[in-house]
């Protein structure tokens, strides 16, 4: 990607703030604090640098007139405060109805000794998925950001505790690799972002709702180094206290040409993510210049 990015990714907020977030929501329905942030938290947002880039995805990408694009971007933020919400509530002890899609073909994958990589993107809210389902048959490694703050990633520790998930921070000096080796070659299930870039800097080229947009390699590779099979897996908000899962097998043929292997996979990545965002044009959350 051409552009530097100015958004970190990061969880907003110190731990003071995150453990007085939790201890409102064990008492608070989160419809007050969704609509709390809508009228307090959202507009100042607005002005911050995350602003452009989606206001310039759904001007561009999604082709909205400059006022439907502002309005949606507004309802897009929103959407991604009910989100972080959505989580904090979940550490303060809170359920959300969960419906699975497409469920067979994870199970099946599971039931086999051999790993497989389920590729997860920053669309919905994926997180939920691994405090509400319990990987029974064997664990699942999760691929995470090494700078999140520490009051998050300790109370993601304690949830995914109980749903035997192990997470796997991308470290600088990029030892998570032998980790990744180790959970494969175990057998385990490993769960890796295929939208964003972590530790290295190669990307594949991909024409991603009408213009190219770099995406990350590794992902890919790792995949059909190993000719496994491959999951996407997308969780998105449907109501204010329900949740959508889509497991969406990526087919690629195991015999052809390495190239034509990380083609194909990458393109069935595109193809899906592209579909759910069809659904769900508001639950993008990448907020940078995603396209070249």
């Amino acid at each position: 990607m051409t552009e530097e990015r100015k958004w970190d990714g990061r969880t907003y907020g110190n731990g003071w703030m995150h453990r007085s977030l939790i201890g409102m929501l064990r008492h608070l329905d989160v419809r007050i604090l969704y609509v709390f942030s809508y009228v307090f938290v959202i507009p100042p947002c607005m002005l911050g640098p995350g602003f452009k880039p989606i206001y310039h995805y759904f001007r561009q990408r999604r082709h909205d007139g400059p006022l439907k694009a502002l309005l949606n971007t507004y309802r897009q933020h929103c959407m991604f405060a009910q989100v972080v919400i959505d989580r904090f509530a979940m550490y303060a002890g809170k359920h959300f109805e969960v419906e699975i899609e497409g469920y067979e073909h994870y199970r099946r994958l599971a039931h086999r000794p051999e790993a497989f990589i389920i590729l997860s993107s920053h669309v919905g809210n994926y997180e939920i998925a691994g405090y509400s389902l319990t990987a029974n048959s064997k664990r699942l490694n999760a691929v995470v950001y090494y700078g999140e703050k520490a009051s998050v990633m300790e109370n993601r520790v304690r949830m995914f505790a109980r749903t035997n998930i192990h997470m796997i921070p991308v470290r600088p000096d990029m030892s998570h690799l032998f980790e990744l080796n180790d959970v494969l070659e175990r057998g385990e299930t490993l769960s890796i972002p295929a939208d964003r870039l972590f530790g290295s800097k190669k990307t594949i080229a991909k024409r991603f709702l009408g213009r190219e947009a770099d995406f990350p390699l590794g992902p890919f590779t790792v995949t059909i180094m190993r000719g496994l099979n491959a999951l996407a897996v997308n969780v998105m908000k449907v109501k204010a206290r329900k949740y959508k899962i889509y497991v969406t097998p990526l087919p690629y043929d195991k015999q052809a040409p390495r190239k034509e292997q990380t083609e194909q996979l990458s393109t069935a990545y595109v193809r899906q993510l592209e579909h759910i965002l069809d659904r769900y044009p508001h639950q993008w959350y990448n907020f940078f210049e995603f396209w070249k």
